[in-house]
C-alpha cells in the first residue's frame, strides 16, 4: 500500500477523498493509504468465498458483502475494505461517516492473503479487527496454497486459531454455517498465462 503524501486527514476528509477517488484507501491516525489490486487467483478465491457464504446463508438473517464495503473499528479508527464481510441483522452505520457508507458491526471478516500484505493482514490489521465488538470470526485465506486459518473469539473473550486444509470443512460458529475448503479453492489456483501466449 502507498501512503498519500503531503498531509494528515481527518476522518471526514478521508471520506471526501474516497467519494472522489477511483482507488480505495485505508485510513488510520490521519494517514490515508492506497490499496493495491489483486492477482487473478486472489480475485477468484474472493469470489468463491462470497459464493459459498451466500449459498450457506440462505434463509439466515445474515448478509454477505464484497470488498466495496468499508468497515471501521471505532476504538482504533482503522477504516478498511475487507475482501468479504458478513453482517448479522441490520447494518450499523458509523455515525462519523456523513456519506453513510461505513459500517461498524461485522460478525465475520474474510481476508484473502497476498504475498505483499500477508504480514500486515495477520498482524496489525487483525489486531484492529479484534477490537470490533460485534466481530466473532476472521478467516485468513491463503492464496498460494489450499489453507484457511480461522481466528475465533471464544466465549471468555480470548481468541483462538484453527487451520483447515484440503478436503476439510470450515465451521463458522458466528453465523451457524459451514463451507468447504474445496469450494473456496474451486478452479481458483489454476495458474495464468500471458496474453498472446
Amino acid at each position: 500500500m502507498a501512503r498519500l503524501a503531503g498531509k494528515f486527514f481527518s476522518f471526514q476528509e478521508y471520506i471526501i477523498v474516497e467519494q472522489d477517488s477511483n482507488v480505495r484507501h485505508e485510513f488510520l491516525d490521519g494517514e490515508v493509504w492506497a490499496m493495491a489490486g489483486g492477482s487473478p487467483e486472489h480475485a477468484a478465491v474472493i469470489m468463491n468465498v462470497g459464493t459459498a457464504l451466500n449459498n450457506a446463508l440462505r434463509g439466515k438473517p445474515c448478509r454477505t458483502y464484497s470488498s466495496n464495503l468499508r468497515v471501521r473499528s471505532r476504538s482504533t479508527g482503522l477504516a478498511s475494505y475487507p475482501d468479504v464481510t458478513v453482517v448479522s441483522g441490520p447494518v450499523e452505520i458509523d455515525p462519523d461517516d456523513s456519506s453513510k457508507q461505513t459500517i461498524v458491526n461485522p460478525i465475520l471478516i474474510i481476508e484473502v492473503l497476498s504475498p505483499s500484505t500477508e504480514d500486515y493482514d495477520r498482524g496489525e490489521q487483525l489486531g484492529h479487527y479484534k477490537t470490533i465488538p460485534s466481530l466473532d470470526e476472521v478467516l485468513l485465506v491463503a492464496q498460494d496454497r489450499r489453507e484457511i486459518e480461522v481466528v475465533r473469539r471464544d466465549t471468555d473473550g480470548t481468541w483462538s486459531r484453527d487451520i483447515v486444509r484440503d478436503g476439510e470443512i470450515v465451521s463458522l460458529k458466528s453465523i451457524g454455517c459451514k463451507i468447504s475448503v474445496d469450494d473456496v479453492y474451486y478452479n481458483a489456483l489454476v495458474g495464468t498465462r500471458e496474453a498472446g501466449g
